[in-house]
C-alpha cells in the first residue's frame, strides 16, 4: 500500500526537471542546452540535437562555466613561461591571392569612375563585384581590413599627444621584437604577477565602504570604472616602451571590496618592481569626450525626437540639441583623466612550481561568477554603497552612442526614433558589471599563438588519439553538416528534459570509452591536454 503523503510532503519531492539537471550536472553536461536543428548533407537526415549554451557564470550554467574556466586555467599555462620565442612571421602571398587583389584595384578604379560620370547602376554593380572578390579574398587566407570603395568625407578629429604637466616622466627605448623573458643565472627564467588598482576616491572602511559617503567621489568612481580597460591598454603600450621589449599577458579583472575594478596580470618574463611603479605611476587615460558633469533633463522634463528636424530637440525651446560631432568641435580639454592607485604589487613565479600553478587557480578563481557575485553586500551601509555607484553609473556614459548623452544635453552618435533618453543597454550601466563593460579576461595577441577554439580542440584531439592508440574508434561524425536555428514554438523541439538526458546519454558513453582507453593504456595520461611549457 502506497503511503500518503500531504501536498506539503509532495511539493518537498523534487521534480522531474530538477533531477535531470542534477543528472546533467554530475555528468558534466550543460543544464541549459540550446535545440539545434542539424542537417547531413550527405544522407539527409535531420536531427534536433541539445547544443552547449556557453555561459561563463555558473549561476546560470555551472558545467559550461566550469569548462571556461579550466580552458583559461590551460591557456594561462601555456603561454606564461614560455622558453622559446613563438613564430608569427607571415606566409608570404601566393600568386592568386596577388593576382584577386589586382584586379580589385581596378575595380575600385572603376567605381570611383562610375561615380565622377554619375552612372549610379553601374556603381552598384562594381560594388556587388568587389564584394565577391572581398569574399573570394577571405577564403584564401587574406586577413585584415581591405580599403573601403568610399574615401572618408571628413578626416579625423586629432588631439595633442604632448604628456600632460602633472604626469610623471616615462623613460622610453626602442621595443624589439622578444616576447619571451630573460634567463638569469644560465638556468632561471622566471616570469611576473602583477596586481594594479585604480585610485582613492575617500578613505574607506575594511568592509570597502566609504568612511565619509558625502566627499565619496562616486562620479570618478564610475568614470574610472567605465575607462578601466582604455587605461590598462595605455599601460601595456607604456610598459613595453619602458622595458623594451613586446610584453605579453594573461590577465582578469576583478572588483574589490570598495567595488573598484582591480587587474590581475601574469606577464611573461621578469620586470623589475621599480619599473612597474614607474610604469604604473606615468600612466594615464584621457578621454576627449564633451563635457558631461551636469545632468541637464530629468523626470518628465526630457528631449524628444523631432521628425521634421530629425533629431531630438529641447522640450521648451524646440531647438536641435548639439550633434555628437558639433559638441567634439567644442571640447578643448579632456572630460575625465583616469589613473592607476599607488598599490601596485608584483612577484617573480618560476615555471613548473607549485607556486605557479596557485596562482593561475588564483587568477580564475572568479571567473564563473559574475562581477557583483563576487562580493556579496552583508550589511546595509555596503548595499547603500554599491546603489549609490550603481545610481552614478546610471547617468554615466559608457560610449559615443550611449543615449544617457540626451540627459546631459548632447545627442549621441547614431541618434534615432528608438533612442529613448537615458535608456542605455550597454553593459557598463548594469548592475552586474559594475561598470566593467568589457571581458573579464583580457590576453595578449602573442600569448600562446591559440584561441580558446584552439585550446578546445587540442583537447579533442588528445582525447581522440588516445582512444586511437588503444583501437578505440568513435563512432563516424557527419562531414558535411547545416545548423539552423529553430524558431520558439516549434512542434518539433524535444522538451528540455529530453534534451538533458539525451547529452547526458552521449556523455555517458564518451565517458566509458574514454575510461576504457585508460585502461588499456600503458599509464594515465597528462592531466592536462594541452603541452606545458617547461
Amino acid at each position: 500500500m502506497t503511503e500518503y503523503l500531504n501536498r506539503s510532503e509532495r511539493m518537498k519531492q523534487p521534480a522531474a526537471l530538477d533531477v535531470a539537471r542534477a543528472v546533467a550536472t554530475e555528468h558534466g553536461v550543460c543544464v541549459r542546452p540550446l535545440a539545434k536543428e542539424r542537417i547531413d548533407l550527405d544522407t539527409g537526415r535531420v536531427d534536433i540535437v541539445p547544443v552547449p549554451c556557453g555561459s561563463t557564470v555558473a549561476s546560470v550554467c555551472p558545467t559550461c562555466a566550469e569548462k571556461n574556466r579550466r580552458l583559461r586555467m590551460a591557456q594561462c599555462r601555456e603561454g606564461w613561461h614560455l622558453t622559446e620565442e613563438p613564430d608569427f612571421t607571415p606566409d608570404a602571398p601566393n600568386e592568386d591571392q596577388q593576382e584577386l587583389t589586382a584586379y580589385r584595384a581596378d575595380l575600385v578604379k572603376a567605381f570611383r569612375l562610375a561615380l565622377d560620370e554619375g552612372d549610379e547602376v553601374g556603381a552598384e554593380e562594381v560594388r556587388d563585384e568587389v564584394a565577391e572578390v572581398d569574399a573570394e579574398l577571405r577564403q584564401l587566407g587574406v586577413r585584415g581590413s581591405l580599403p573601403s570603395l568610399e574615401i572618408p568625407l571628413k578626416a579625423a578629429r586629432k588631439r595633442s599627444t604632448k604628456r600632460r604637466q602633472d604626469a610623471a616622466n616615462l623613460p622610453r627605448r626602442p621595443v624589439s621584437k622578444r616576447t619571451v623573458g630573460k634567463v638569469f643565472g644560465g638556468k632561471y627564467q622566471p616570469s611576473t604577477f602583477l596586481t594594479l588598482t585604480l585610485d582613492t576616491y575617500g578613505k574607506v572602511r575594511n568592509d570597502g565602504t566609504p568612511v565619509d559617503p558625502v566627499t565619496y567621489d562616486y562620479r570618478r568612481a564610475a568614470r574610472d570604472a567605465v575607462h578601466f580597460a582604455a587605461l590598462l591598454d595605455r599601460f601595456m603600450q607604456n610598459l613595453r616602451r619602458c622595458v623594451g621589449w613586446d610584453v605579453q599577458y594573461f590577465s582578469t579583472v576583478e572588483p574589490q571590496r570598495r567595488l573598484a575594478p582591480h587587474w590581475h596580470a601574469a606577464v611573461r618574463g621578469s620586470i623589475s618592481r621599480a619599473e612597474l611603479r614607474a610604469v604604473a605611476e606615468a600612466t594615464y587615460h584621457q578621454v576627449w569626450w564633451p563635457a558631461h558633469d551636469e545632468i541637464k533633463y530629468s523626470g518628465d522634463n526630457m528631449p524628444f525626437w523631432d521628425v521634421r528636424a530629425k533629431s531630438f530637440v529641447d522640450p521648451q525651446t524646440r531647438r536641435a540639441l548639439p550633434s555628437w560631432e558639433d559638441a567634439l568641435d567644442e571640447v578643448e580639454r579632456p572630460a575625465h583623466v583616469a589613473r592607476f592607485g599607488v598599490q601596485v604589487h608584483s612577484k617573480g613565479i618560476l615555471g613548473g612550481t607549485e607556486e605557479a600553478g596557485r596562482h593561475i587557480g588564483y587568477l580564475t578563481k572568479y571567473l564563473t561568477k559574475s562581477i557583483d557575485e563576487c562580493f556579496e553586500a552583508q550589511t546595509a551601509r555596503q548595499e547603500d554603497h554599491a546603489e549609490r555607484l550603481c545610481a552614478e553609473l546610471a547617468v554615466t556614459p559608457c560610449s559615443p552612442q550611449c543615449a544617457v548623452w540626451l540627459l546631459h544635453g548632447v545627442q549621441p552618435r547614431g541618434a534615432r526614433l528608438s533612442t529613448v533618453p537615458g535608456k542605455c543597454k550597454g553593459k557598463a550601466h548594469k548592475r552586474t558589471t559594475l561598470g566593467v563593460a568589457g571581458r573579464r579576461v583580457l590576453v595578449s595577441r602573442k600569448w600562446s599563438g591559440k584561441s580558446l577554439a584552439d585550446h578546445k580542440h587540442d583537447r579533442k584531439a588528445f582525447v581522440r588519439q588516445l582512444l586511437a592508440d588503444v583501437g578505440i574508434k568513435p563512432e563516424d561524425e557527419p562531414q558535411r553538416l547545416v545548423w539552423n536555428n529553430l524558431q520558439p514554438g516549434d512542434p518539433n523541439v524535444p522538451p528540455r528534459s529530453h534534451l538533458l538526458l539525451s547529452a547526458v546519454a552521449e556523455r555517458r558513453r564518451w565517458k566509458a570509452e574514454y575510461t576504457a582507453a585508460l585502461l588499456a593504456s600503458a599509464g594515465p595520461p597528462e592531466s592536462s591536454a594541452t603541452p606545458q611549457a617547461a
